[in-house]
């Protein structure tokens, strides 16, 4: 958490706005990033959010106020920030985002040269200090301009398969009034895909709520939609599409978790040896289905800062978390919510099996709980009393919050970054039934 300003946390800065988050805050961020960075161009983008372009005025001029030749890239989602930072070689890139949040927050996502990320440890204390004292080094006349990327970045996404114009597929794809349409329309022209479009139009008023599909409230829609059938499966969206969802032709949601077993498979077939990121909160099927390929699996702490980090120490080819972000060394290290639809139509295409089918045998062989959210009054104290309830007869590892692993089932807590809540993931080998009686069990311990 920020020491200084509310905005400002882990990974990135995220507010109400304007309590929080507002037009000067925006300024003194812009000013702080050109002293932090040294850079001397800049690209700057907003999602769908209404706030966006009235916080992108101010952190373009506090931009061009410390030197830096700023490009706007007007209304994108947070992966063509980092394409356009990293294709175009500017020396930084800034988000406007708030992902996932309620309508009232925005925030920003801080990259530097090669999209490398900003996090606490990295600059981003910096930044927040600066920008609450009003403490900064440079002056300048830096210029602006503007840049549209959505062409480029659609034949960015054809690279992933250049055959994608062959593919005769029936997708159902929902942006939930995000961005995520825009990004679509952009690689239309490079797929023979058909796309069935669900609330494609991007609104930042979030008529239907803001899409988070991770919850089923928010992918409820969707289920309805397909489940009369006749599509080869179906991907949906949050805001800033930095995550995607995937859900079988008849609607039937896809955890993460196994997507994540599934893109790595299919990575490593190209990609012999290589080195794979995962996250500790679901970890059994993943391990094994890159074993089983060749690859090297490397566990790292949740969190794109960490994956990130890791997947360049490692030269990893591609990086999954659970919780429906995925990394691809192609990309900058960074995540994407769009390259995954393309992965996964390539492969529903080319082995002519159902997304259903794909990842059947990983659902059947590791079952899991999906993610569960407890508030709590104090996120350290639940976590040592669990420990302390359930350390003796397994083996623990403190990678990210508290995993601890079994014969056949283990689970981890974690607290969030950002608020007062734990979440859980259990998984098993094989026995869904005990992966329920486990998740009930640890529930009432957590919520007590």
């Amino acid at each position: 958490m920020g020491r200084y300003l509310p905005a400002f946390k882990a990974y990135d800065v995220r507010g109400v706005v304007p309590d929080e988050m507002n037009v000067e805050l925006a300024y003194a961020i812009g000013r702080a990033f050109a002293d932090e960075t040294e850079a001397g161009t800049v690209c700057v983008g907003h999602d769908i959010r209404l706030s966006g372009p009235e916080l992108s005025h101010p952190l373009q001029l506090g931009l061009t106020d410390a030197g830096a030749d700023v490009t706007d890239l007007g209304m994108v989602g947070t992966e063509m920030v980092y394409f356009a930072t990293g294709k175009y070689k500017y020396d930084g890139g800034i988000m406007i985002t708030a992902s996932h949040n309620p309508p009232q927050y925005n925030g920003m996502k801080l990259v530097r040269s090669e999209s490398r990320p900003i996090s606490g440890d990295s600059g981003l204390d910096r930044i927040e200090k600066a920008a609450f004292e009003r403490t900064f080094r440079r002056d300048g006349n830096g210029s602006k301009g503007t840049r549209d990327v959505y062409s480029d970045f659609g034949r960015h996404l054809a690279t992933f398969d250049p055959e994608s114009k062959a593919r005769d597929l029936r997708v159902f794809a929902s942006p939930g009034n995000g961005a995520a349409g825009l990004a679509v329309e952009a690689f239309q022209p490079h797929t023979g895909i058909t796309f069935t479009r669900h609330r494609f139009e991007p609104d930042g008023s979030f008529p239907f709520g803001v899409p988070n599909p991770i919850l089923p409230e928010s992918r409820a829609s969707v289920e309805t939609e397909m489940a009369s059938g006749g599509f080869d499966f179906g991907v949906a969206w949050d805001g800033d599409y930095d995550r995607c969802f995937f859900f079988d032709g008849e609607g039937k949601f896809i955890e993460g978790y196994y997507i994540v077993g599934l893109l790595a498979q299919a990575i490593l077939a190209q990609n012999p040896g290589a080195s794979i990121v995962y996250d500790p909160r679901l970890t059994w099927n993943t391990i094994e289905i890159v074993r089983k390929a060749g690859g090297n699996p490397v566990l790292c702490k949740s969190g794109h800062a960490f994956i990130k980090e890791r997947m360049r120490a490692e030269n990893a080819v591609y990086g999954g978390e659970m919780s429906a972000h995925h990394y691809f060394r192609d990309h900058w290290y960074c995540d994407s919510g769009m390259i995954p639809l393309v992965l996964v139509a390539k492969l529903v295409s080319e082995t002519g099996r159902s997304l259903a089918d794909l990842v059947g045998a990983m659902q059947s062989a590791y079952p899991c709980s999906g993610e569960v959210n407890s508030t709590v009054s104090d996120v350290a104290g639940t976590l040592a009393r669990i420990e302390s309830r359930y350390a003796a007869d397994g083996t623990v590892d403190k990678t990210d919050g508290l995993s601890i692993e079994y014969k056949d089932w283990r689970f981890n807590l974690r607290g969030s970054n950002t608020e007062p809540v734990i979440r859980l993931n259990v998984e098993s080998r094989g026995d869904r039934d005990l992966v329920a009686e486990k998740t009930e069990e640890l529930l009432a311990l957590v919520r007590e």
